[in-house]
């Protein structure tokens, strides 16, 4: 079988089986590991595949940059967010990620919610100004760009001195096997620092996210109460996570 050929095999099965085991597909086609591995580097080199041990899964296409990701399914983020709102109490004190979905909670959160409101981000502290009783706590720290949030020790430290009811978080990747993944080191330490703050953490996948995973992993799905998506009940890898035990929050 040529390169070609077994290339698109490969990308056949990523789309119809979310993920390739390469010593399956070795038996199968009757090649050694390594040439699959070797495949599985290059397609991986284009963005096609996200490696992980023992083959690869789908990559996530929330990897793209900030401004890119805001024109990524912007009518499931907005759903996701009408329900991730939903579950803040007045009074409460919630820490808010940062990312579009959470831009799209910060937008979803009724105006005269009274309640305190911990992040990372400045968008998301910027797009709370014209809420009058909210209060805004913003952890500060070095920007990364491409999240629009503050990362690193400085900020580490700043979110292990507040506490919070609940904890909304964003990830670019939803995987019943690689769990909840992100494409930064840095920002994934973040994520885990925020989350151990709160009593609740509940997990915005809007459905383009479910099923791929990144680089980085954030949390196993022991440590979330729970997952908000606009992803259909019925879809495999739902369907996977709810066995498994997770807390499926749907839109529909």
């Amino acid at each position: 079988m040529l390169a070609a050929e077994r290339r698109d095999h490969m990308l056949g099965l990523l789309a119809r089986e979310g993920k390739v085991v390469a010593k399956d597909v070795a038996a199968e086609l009757g090649i050694s590991e390594d040439s699959v591995r070797r495949d599985l580097r290059d397609l991986a080199a284009e963005g096609l595949c996200q490696r992980v041990y023992g083959g690869a899964l789908p990559v996530s296409p929330a990897v793209a940059d900030y401004a890119a990701r805001q024109a990524v399914a912007p009518t499931g983020k907005r759903r996701v967010a009408a329900v991730a709102a939903g579950l803040v109490r007045p009074g409460g004190a919630l820490i808010l990620d940062g990312g579009t979905t959470a831009l799209a909670v910060a937008h979803a959160l009724p105006p005269d919610l009274a309640c305190t409101v911990i992040t990372h981000s400045p968008t998301i502290a910027a797009a709370l100004l014209d809420h009058p009783t909210a209060e805004i706590l913003l952890l500060g720290g070095r920007i990364f760009k491409h999240s629009a949030v503050a990362c690193g020790a400085a900020a580490v430290e700043a979110a292990q001195n507040v506490s919070a009811d609940l904890c909304l978080l964003g990830v670019t990747g939803v995987h019943p096997e690689a769990g909840l993944t992100t494409g930064d080191a840095e920002e994934a330490a973040m994520k885990r620092a925020l989350a151990a703050r709160a009593a609740d953490t509940y997990v915005l996948a809007s459905s383009e996210k479910i099923g791929t995973a990144s680089r980085f992993r954030v949390l196993p799905w022991e440590e979330v109460s729970g997952l908000i998506t606009d992803a259909d009940p019925r879809d495999a890898i739902v369907e996977q996570l709810a066995a498994r035990g997770v807390e499926i929050l749907t839109t529909g």
